[in-house]
C-alpha cells in the first residue's frame, strides 16, 4: 500500500476533514463486473454513486441494483439516455453541439422515465457520457428539476441557476489501466487534488477495472473509511 502514502500523509496534515465521492459510470454495460465492484463498496461501507444508461439497464440488472438500494450505500442516476456519439465531427458526445435543445430534451425526458420504471427513486443527478455537454442540456436540466450536472474538471461550466456542477477530479483509468499509469502516479494525483479545498470526486469505470484494481480500490476507500479527515459521502451530500 506504498502507493497510498502520500494520500494517508496529506490526510494527516489536513486542517479539516476532506470530502470524497465515487462515481462509477456506465451501469448496464458489463453486468458482472459492476457487481464485483459494488461488492467491494459493500464491504467498505461505504457509499457510490451509479451512472446508469437507461437503454442499456434490464430488469434482471435493476432488480439487483434495486436490492443493493435498500441495504447499501449505492445511488443511482442517469447516464444519458444511450450512451451514443451524435457528433458528426470532433470529440465524441451523446448531448453535443449538433443535437438542438428540442432532441436533447427528448432524450433526457424519455432516459429519466426509463429509469423511474425501473428503480422506486433515482438521485436528480445528470452525468453525460464523455463527460460533456452544452448549455442546451444544462438548460433542459434545470427545466426538468435536475438538481446537479457532473461532468469532470475539465469540461465547460454552465452556470445555470439551479443546477449545481459537481465534478470529478481524479480518473482512475486516465491513460488506461492502473498497470500502465501505475499506482504511485495515481496516489499522487489524488494526494494533489486533495489539497485544493473542493471534493475530492473519484471517476470508475467498472468495464474496465480488473481484480488488481479492485485490489486498489479496495485498499484506497479503506484507508478512507478509516481516517477521521475523510469523509466519504454520495454525490449529493456534496451540496449539504
Amino acid at each position: 500500500m506504498s502507493w497510498l502514502q502520500p494520500v494517508a500523509a496529506g490526510l494527516d496534515d489536513a486542517a479539516e476533514p476532506i470530502t470524497f465521492f465515487f462515481r462509477d459510470d456506465d451501469a448496464g454495460w458489463e453486468d458482472a463486473a459492476l457487481l464485483q465492484l459494488l461488492d467491494v463498496f459493500e464491504e467498505c461501507g461505504a457509499p457510490i454513486d451509479l451512472a446508469a444508461i437507461p437503454e442499456s439497464l434490464d430488469i434482471s440488472l435493476a432488480d439487483e441494483l434495486s436490492k443493493r438500494l435498500e441495504r447499501t450505500a449505492v445511488r443511482v442516476h442517469q447516464h444519458g439516455r444511450r450512451h451514443v456519439n451524435h457528433q458528426r465531427e470532433g470529440r465524441r458526445c451523446e448531448f453535443g453541439s449538433d443535437r438542438s435543445y428540442v432532441q436533447q430534451h427528448t432524450d433526457i425526458v424519455a432516459g429519466k422515465a426509463k429509469l423511474l420504471d425501473l428503480f422506486a427513486t433515482i438521485d436528480p443527478i445528470f452525468t453525460p457520457p464523455w463527460n460533456r455537454c452544452t448549455e442546451a442540456t444544462a438548460a433542459c436540466l434545470a427545466e426538468l428539476s435536475f438538481r446537479v450536472l457532473s461532468c469532470d474538471t475539465t469540461a465547460s461550466v454552465h452556470a445555470v441557476p439551479g443546477l449545481d456542477e459537481v465534478p470529478v477530479s481524479v480518473d482512475w483509468f486516465a491513460k488506461g489501466p492502473v498497470g500502465q499509469i501505475g499506482l504511485d502516479d495515481l496516489g499522487r494525483v489524488i494526494a494533489h487534488r486533495s489539497t485544493l479545498g473542493a471534493p475530492v470526486g473519484v471517476m470508475l469505470h467498472h468495464g474496465v477495472t480488473d481484480a488488481s484494481d479492485l485490489v486498489a480500490i479496495g485498499q484506497f476507500v479503506t484507508l478512507l473509511m478509516g481516517h477521521p479527515n475523510a469523509n466519504v459521502v454520495a454525490l449529493m451530500a456534496t451540496l449539504d
